[in-house]
């Protein structure tokens, strides 16, 4: 019987031991609604605010910085319908990059289609897009710009921090956003050095609970609500908060290795697997050059996606052909980046949690050898 390989660890992660065991005591011992004015409604409060600094710290804000929400997609959905409808007056132009993930990309198609012209930056051949292209594309109406820090399907990684200041100089009214699911727990991340005005956070990207997330919004950024009810986190996120699931996401972000820690068991894996596909004349390695070493992707001649992870599926490893958000639809990054359909059809996206091994990817390459083997013939 071969051993489960978790290798799809930007669609999520599994949940810490750590984490899962707080969730489970704020749901049967400290369950009180943070709202309660009783013991048990103000240990419960206690609880949700000591997971905030927890948070916060991940990308070194003050606690009150923080909104929690539902995870990734609400934060990015709140950062933009909200930081634009505060900005209406100022401007009806969007800059952001035809790679975003879904939650991002499809609230501009949506603001798009109620009168805001949107500006999408695809990445040059080396994955870049530099601070001078995006300054060049700011205009006096520039209300937001929108860029993640880490591309979800591909792993390239952009200089936000140089960025920021770029749009800074050339729209200095304009609100910068980062969609930061994939780098936050991952990368060294300083709000305050970065100076940027919202960014997305996630809890099960990092080993919390999902249907959990953040969003960071700098002290002074003034965005509008999507929902309206009790007050709640600063009036920006009506209803009770999920106080189990937050408790988790604090511990999950609190026993985050540091990010240097990391890296060295993201380099160490990415080489065992570009050395293992190294001379392989049927593997394209698709990430490119400027990409984080916890997201690969690549693509493998003459075999769909489909039926490659139905192969290393029923073999115990778990890979993905791109975001787990599309829903197995044609690589909407992919597509942006001008790839023929022959490689996007067969793309794979490897990506890894510091809690994978060596024998992880050794697992990957065997499956891999096997199902090129195998399929090919039949």
């Amino acid at each position: 019987m071969f051993k489960s390989v978790h290798l799809d660890n930007a669609a999520t992660t599994v949940v810490s031991r750590e984490a899962a065991e707080k969730a489970f005591e704020m749901m049967t011992l400290n369950y009180g609604n943070p709202s309660s004015l009783h013991s048990i409604g103000v240990k419960a409060e206690q609880m949700m605010e000591a997971a905030r600094k927890q948070v916060a710290s991940l990308i070194g804000c003050r606690s009150g910085s923080i909104i929690f929400t539902s995870g990734g997609t609400e934060s990015n959905n709140l950062a933009l319908f909200g930081a634009v409808e505060a900005r209406k007056r100022a401007g009806r132009h969007i800059i952001t990059t035809a790679v975003e993930h879904s939650s991002v990309a499809a609230v501009c198609d949506e603001l798009e289609g109620n009168g805001y012209e949107i500006t999408r930056l695809v990445p040059d051949k080396d994955g870049c897009i530099t601070p001078e292209r995006v300054a060049d594309a700011c205009r006096e109406d520039t209300v937001l710009v929108s860029i993640m820090s880490v591309n979800n399907e591909n792993g390239a990684h952009f200089s936000i921090e140089e960025i920021i200041p770029a749009v800074r100089r050339a729209a200095p009214g304009a609100l910068f956003h980062c969609d930061g699911v994939q780098a936050v727990g991952k990368l060294s991340i300083n709000t305050t050095n970065i100076d940027v005005d919202l960014m997305t956070v996630s809890a099960h990207k990092i080993h919390g609970p999902k249907g959990c997330g953040a969003l960071y919004i700098k002290k002074g950024v003034r965005i509008v609500p999507r929902a309206f009810g009790g007050g709640h986190e600063r009036g920006l996120r009506a209803g009770t908060e999920a106080v189990p699931l937050i408790a988790a996401f604090g511990v999950a972000a609190e026993n985050t290795p540091p990010p240097a820690k990391q890296k060295k068991i993201y380099d160490s894996l990415r080489q065992r697997l570009a050395d293992g596909v190294s001379g392989r004349n049927d593997v394209i390695w698709l990430s490119p050059d400027n990409a984080v070493s916890y997201i690969v992707n690549l693509s493998v001649r003459g075999l769909r996606s489909e039926t490659m992870l139905h192969y290393f599926a029923e073999n115990g490893v778990y890979i993905s052909s791109g975001s787990a958000c599309t829903k197995g639809k044609k690589s909407r990054v992919l597509t942006a980046l001008g790839l023929p359909d022959e490689v996007i059809d067969s793309s794979l996206r490897i990506s890894f949690s510091h809690t994978n091994t060596i024998a992880d990817v050794d697992r990957f390459l065997e499956v891999l050898e096997q199902a090129t083997t195998s399929l090919i013939k039949r």
